[in-house]
């Protein structure tokens, strides 16, 4: 049953995280093929707009993410009559 819960905690994870780290994945390779194509090699160039990108990802996912949370706990919390047998 741990091993289940903790699986069930992990794949949350990864599915909540997801769509910020596609966002700066897709940001992140705009930016490197512009900075290839231009050869302007600035460090801020790539910082910058990839934490912008992953703070409006996470405002647009925002609402999903905290639906997801809140399924998980409620069912972790309901199910704790069942973990204790």
């Amino acid at each position: 049953m741990a091993i289940g819960l903790a699986r069930q905690a992990i794949e949350l994870t990864l599915l909540i995280s997801l769509p910020m780290l596609g966002v700066g994945l897709i940001v992140g390779l705009a930016i490197s093929i512009f900075q290839a194509v231009t050869q302007i090699q600035e460090m801020t160039l790539t910082f910058v707009p990839k934490i912008i990108a992953v703070l409006l990802g996470l405002l647009v996912a925002f609402p999903w993410i905290m639906n997801k949370m809140i399924d998980y706990t409620r069912g972790l919390i309901l199910n704790i009559p069942d973990m204790i047998r």
